[in-house]
């Protein structure tokens, strides 16, 4: 994901009108937080925890830095990194799923990034905080192309939560046959790999997109984080043992950080033909050849424990992620975007009622457990 040498065509100044209301939006809001309301109320009737609605485990829990790069081209340094600087870092590593699965249901994989110490005018719900959250999966096109079609996707996952864990993993297994023969045929599922046929690879080795847009100042743009220190390159791709492993994943994130640091690059992809590069349409991946990933920032993890009772503690339960928590020069756009915000409101309005526990933004990490 490095900028070629080629001339760029300019990126597309943001208007209102490129994003365009579906019918009924506010409906499917509706019957998208009732979708989420009731993964969550059935693992709490299960577990008497609170989850997180999607999300809900955490395989690595990691404080770090994020450096904005100097000398980027000015349509680049927008927004939180109009200015090169360091600040706070936490990154959180989970699985798409809201209950609390073993890891032989092999599921996408998510990253949410929360930097604290910014500074700029507010998203609304977020005012007062020094906060701007990144929330990533590990496929550069969302599952559906529409907010209508994900609550239809969403109330499938729903059906299925906290049902029968064992027979998932049969189906895990099943699943990423027929996933794994679709891609042998050049093409991809991504029901499948939602539902349980990702690859059983190393949750380190994944480069991590935002799916949908986001207003990059006043442009439009896309957010990836790419591995590019070597020790996380060689893992892309690798096999991850889970045999017998419930939380596999989490013990290598663990092994890993056990011996070593980390090093990512934070890039931004920006919009430069609405018509191949729609805004509205989060399941068409913005073709490279005509706006390609460029860097902005380094995140650096040093090396330390990764995952601990303690720091779930107070960042599982006691922190929320939204790409709605940060300025509005990185507002989300879209219809996916948009209907995202009532959701992630909801959960974590639902674990803070549940658990007992007062969600609030942190101002740094200096505090958070080991």
């Amino acid at each position: 994901m490095k900028m070629n040498d080629r001339h760029l065509d300019a990126p597309v100044t943001y208007d209102p009108s490129y994003e365009i209301l579906e019918p009924d939006e506010k409906q499917t809001e509706a019957g998208l937080v009732d979708a989420l309301t009731s993964i969550s109320e059935t693992v709490f009737k299960h577990s008497d925890h609170a989850q997180r609605a999607v999300h809900a485990k955490s395989h690595g829990l990691l404080r770090g830095v994020i450096e904005v790069l100097p000398n980027l081209p000015s349509t680049h340094a927008q927004g939180i990194f109009a200015q090169p600087g360091t600040r706070p870092l936490l990154m959180r590593l989970s699985t798409t799923p809201g209950d609390m699965l073993n890891d032989k249901v092999s599921t996408p994989r998510g990253m949410a990034l929360k930097i604290v110490g910014v500074e700029g005018e507010r998203l609304p719900g977020s005012e007062g905080d020094v906060t701007q959250d990144f929330v990533l999966v590990d496929s550069p096109a969302f599952s559906a192309p529409s907010a209508k079609k994900f609550l239809a996707n969403l109330k499938l996952l729903a059906a299925t939560t906290d049902k029968a864990p064992e027979l998932k993993q049969v189906l895990s297994a099943l699943l990423r046959g027929a996933e794994h023969m679709l891609e042998s045929a050049g093409k991809q599922s991504a029901t499948l790999v939602a539902l349980g046929g990702h690859p059983e690879t190393h949750i380190l080795g994944e480069t991590y997109f935002s799916q949908a847009p986001i207003l990059w100042g006043p442009y439009m743009a896309k957010v990836a984080v790419t591995p590019c220190s070597p020790e996380l390159q060689a893992l892309a791709g690798s096999p991850v043992d889970l045999k017998e492993k419930p939380d596999g994943l989490r013990d290598a994130v663990c092994n890993f950080f056990a011996a070593s640091g980390a090093e990512w690059e934070l890039c931004v992809q920006l919009c430069t033909d609405l018509e191949r590069m729609p805004v509205e349409d989060a399941a068409v991946p913005w073709p490279e050849e005509l706006s390609p990933y460029v860097p902005v920032a380094r995140i650096r993890i040093p090396a330390q424990v990764a995952w601990s009772g303690p720091r779930s503690y107070a960042v599982d339960d006691g922190m929320s992620f939204s790409p709605w928590h940060g300025v509005a020069a990185h507002r989300p756009i879209g219809s996916i975007m948009r209907v995202r915000k009532a959701a992630y409101e909801m959960s974590a309005r639902f674990r803070a009622e549940r658990n007992g526990r007062s969600l609030k933004e942190p101002s740094s990490f200096e505090e958070l457990p080991d």
